[in-house]
């Protein structure tokens, strides 16, 4: 389990993480969440022992992270941080061996992965002959080579089509069922909320909104409705507790405040011909801009 109590760090007059804590359980994918600037990766540099917190202490199963814990984590940053004029299997051989491994076994992984991603023939190929979604597969690659029992994605879907990304969620779960514990960092909200169990969201380094996920939805009383049908959209925006009425392709979105307001919206459609009438939580991208909106305008 990694732990994180209540680290702070200053960059001279900036306070860039301000008494943050949250922990993450073995097998769990913990979402951290932020604008650019939030903090984040000022935390992931902490956690991996790069930078020293003010204040504050970081603990994986119970232990301070330092050089002898450091194998035990891996990291996939947004920043491709590959040698390019390498080869694939030197570049993940070099990692492989600053994480203390033995070649052999390097080797074994890396044919295991480049299978798992379809590019085994890129094996000897230099770096920097590979196209940017294949240099992201071997990011991946080098950051978890060492089987980590912590594994840091920092954007990692970042360029990457929908095949390559079905990819990367398959080999994160996989990560996920063999008990690693995964800090998931993302600016595309649909990719947490298909991930992440709990998470916090980040402003000036300070958390505005914390907690399981289901819980968070479940809190946030706000609820859009999603119909289909020839609806009066200038009725619907007369009823008391709707909030604003949007216009898709195909449907209508209906925002409005609270559960008690369906019926209302229910009764001013209903002698309508209807074919689509769903209640669903607000989106996970709704309240982070939401809860970020609200912690600039204090």
């Amino acid at each position: 389990m990694l732990e994180v109590k209540k680290i702070s760090k200053s960059y001279g007059n900036h306070l860039a993480v301000d008494q943050l804590s949250f922990k993450v359980e073995k097998g769990e994918i913990f979402g951290l969440l932020g604008e650019n600037g939030a903090g984040k990766t000022t935390t992931f540099r902490i956690i991996m022992g790069l930078l020293e917190a003010n204040s504050g202490t970081v603990t994986l199963d119970g232990k301070k992270i330092d050089y002898s814990v450091t194998d035990r984590i891996g990291f996939v940053t947004e920043e491709r941080s590959l040698l390019t004029k390498l080869t694939v299997k030197d570049q993940i051989v070099y990692y492989g061996i600053l994480k203390g491994m033995p070649e052999e076994e390097i080797l074994k992984r890396l044919d295991t992965w480049l299978e798992k991603f379809g590019i085994t023939e890129y094996k000897n190929r230099k770096i920097k002959e590979l196209s940017k979604g294949n240099q992201q597969k071997i990011q991946f690659i080098a950051g978890v080579i060492n089987t980590p029992e912590l594994l840091i994605l920092d954007e990692p879907f970042s360029g990457l089509d929908p095949i390559n990304v079905k990819m990367f969620q398959e080999a994160i779960l996989e990560m996920k069922e063999r008990g690693c514990s995964i800090i998931f960092s993302s600016h595309q909200m649909e990719h947490i909320e298909l991930f992440c169990e709990k998470l916090v969201i980040l402003v000036h380094g300070q958390v505005v909104l914390g907690g399981y996920l289901k819980d968070i939805k479940k809190e946030y009383r706000k609820k859009n409705i999603f119909i289909q049908g020839d609806i009066s959209v200038e009725k619907i925006k007369k009823v008391s507790g709707v909030v604003d009425v949007i216009s898709n392709a195909e449907e209508y979105q209906v925002k409005i405040e609270s559960d008690e307001v369906v019926d209302s919206v229910f009764q001013a459609v209903s002698k309508s011909k209807i074919r689509k009438f769903v209640v669903e939580e607000a989106s996970l991208n709704e309240i982070f801009i939401e809860k970020v909106g609200e912690s600039y305008d204090k």
